[in-house]
Protein backbone atom coordinates (compact mmCIF):
# COMPACT_ATOMS: atom_id res chain seq x y z
CA UNK A 1 0.00 0.00 0.00
CA UNK A 2 0.92 4.03 -0.75
CA UNK A 3 2.29 5.19 2.44
CA UNK A 4 3.24 8.54 1.14
CA UNK A 5 2.77 11.65 -0.15
CA UNK A 6 4.51 14.78 -1.78
CA UNK A 7 3.72 18.82 -0.03
CA UNK A 8 4.97 22.15 -0.20
CA UNK A 9 5.16 23.91 3.34
CA UNK A 10 3.66 27.03 3.23
CA UNK A 11 4.98 28.76 6.74
CA UNK A 12 5.68 28.76 10.34
CA UNK A 13 3.11 30.09 13.11
CA UNK A 14 2.13 28.55 16.73
CA UNK A 15 -1.15 27.26 18.41
CA UNK A 16 -2.05 27.63 21.93
CA UNK A 17 -2.30 24.19 24.53
CA UNK A 18 -4.99 24.50 27.26
CA UNK A 19 -2.73 25.44 29.94
CA UNK A 20 -1.57 28.42 27.51
CA UNK A 21 1.29 27.60 26.67
CA UNK A 22 2.44 28.38 23.04
CA UNK A 23 4.01 25.79 20.21
CA UNK A 24 5.54 26.33 16.94
CA UNK A 25 4.01 24.61 14.43
CA UNK A 26 4.40 24.30 10.73
CA UNK A 27 1.61 24.10 7.79
CA UNK A 28 2.16 22.24 5.35
CA UNK A 29 -0.51 21.93 2.25
CA UNK A 30 -0.03 17.79 1.47
CA UNK A 31 -1.91 16.54 -1.68
CA UNK A 32 -3.80 15.77 -3.13
CA UNK A 33 -1.33 13.73 -5.63
CA UNK A 34 -1.64 12.16 -8.91
CA UNK A 35 -0.43 8.59 -10.02
CA UNK A 36 1.90 9.11 -12.78
CA UNK A 37 3.81 5.62 -13.27
CA UNK A 38 3.63 2.44 -11.39
CA UNK A 39 7.14 0.52 -11.50
CA UNK A 40 6.42 -3.57 -11.29
CA UNK A 41 9.42 -5.92 -10.16
CA UNK A 42 8.65 -7.58 -12.72
CA UNK A 43 9.52 -4.96 -15.29
CA UNK A 44 11.83 -2.21 -14.03
CA UNK A 45 12.94 -4.96 -10.66
CA UNK A 46 11.71 -3.23 -8.15
CA UNK A 47 8.02 -1.60 -6.83
CA UNK A 48 7.56 1.65 -7.31
CA UNK A 49 4.89 4.48 -7.87
CA UNK A 50 5.39 8.19 -8.92
CA UNK A 51 3.47 10.67 -8.11
CA UNK A 52 2.70 14.19 -9.27
CA UNK A 53 1.82 17.29 -7.14
CA UNK A 54 1.32 21.17 -7.75
CA UNK A 55 0.76 22.95 -11.22
CA UNK A 56 3.95 23.66 -13.52
CA UNK A 57 4.26 26.84 -15.26
CA UNK A 58 6.34 25.27 -18.59
CA UNK A 59 7.49 21.80 -19.07
CA UNK A 60 9.89 20.84 -21.14
CA UNK A 61 8.76 18.37 -24.06
CA UNK A 62 9.91 14.99 -22.63
CA UNK A 63 7.71 15.78 -19.64
CA UNK A 64 4.68 16.56 -21.18
CA UNK A 65 5.28 13.22 -23.05
CA UNK A 66 5.71 11.53 -20.15
CA UNK A 67 2.87 13.28 -18.51
CA UNK A 68 0.41 12.75 -21.66
CA UNK A 69 -3.27 13.47 -20.19
CA UNK A 70 -2.87 13.32 -17.14
CA UNK A 71 -2.09 17.13 -16.61
CA UNK A 72 1.06 19.40 -15.97
CA UNK A 73 3.03 18.55 -12.64
CA UNK A 74 5.44 20.99 -11.02
CA UNK A 75 7.07 17.81 -8.99
CA UNK A 76 7.87 14.31 -9.44
CA UNK A 77 8.53 11.98 -6.51
CA UNK A 78 8.59 8.33 -6.54
CA UNK A 79 7.80 6.21 -3.28
CA UNK A 80 8.83 2.40 -3.30
CA UNK A 81 5.79 0.21 -2.45
CA UNK A 82 5.20 -3.41 -1.69
CA UNK A 83 2.45 -4.15 -3.77
CA UNK A 84 2.39 -1.62 -7.08
CA UNK A 85 -1.05 -3.57 -8.05
CA UNK A 86 -3.59 -1.94 -5.39
CA UNK A 87 -2.69 1.10 -7.44
CA UNK A 88 -2.97 2.66 -11.29
CA UNK A 89 -2.03 5.56 -13.85
CA UNK A 90 -4.65 8.34 -12.73
CA UNK A 91 -5.45 7.74 -9.14
CA UNK A 92 -5.60 10.30 -6.67
CA UNK A 93 -3.80 10.51 -3.20
CA UNK A 94 -4.66 12.93 -0.30
CA UNK A 95 -4.03 12.72 3.20
CA UNK A 96 -7.03 10.87 3.85
CA UNK A 97 -4.59 7.83 3.60
CA UNK A 98 -3.32 9.19 7.11
CA UNK A 99 -5.24 8.71 10.50
CA UNK A 100 -4.77 10.96 13.47
CA UNK A 101 -1.92 10.11 15.60
CA UNK A 102 -0.32 8.59 12.91
CA UNK A 103 3.27 9.15 13.00
CA UNK A 104 5.03 10.03 10.11
CA UNK A 105 8.93 10.87 8.81
CA UNK A 106 8.62 14.50 6.92
CA UNK A 107 12.14 14.82 4.60
CA UNK A 108 12.76 17.95 3.32
CA UNK A 109 14.45 19.87 0.47
CA UNK A 110 16.16 23.21 0.50
CA UNK A 111 16.72 26.01 -1.82
CA UNK A 112 20.12 25.61 -3.07
CA UNK A 113 21.49 29.24 -2.09
CA UNK A 114 25.75 28.71 -2.24
CA UNK A 115 28.30 30.17 -0.03
CA UNK A 116 25.52 32.95 0.92
CA UNK A 117 24.12 31.00 3.56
Amino acid sequence: MLQGIIGRKLGMTQIYRDNGEAEAVTAVEAGPCTVIQVKTAAKEGYNAVQLGFGEAKRLKSPQRGHLKELGQFRYLREFRVDDAEAVEVGDRVDVSLFKEGDLIDVTGVSKGKGFAG
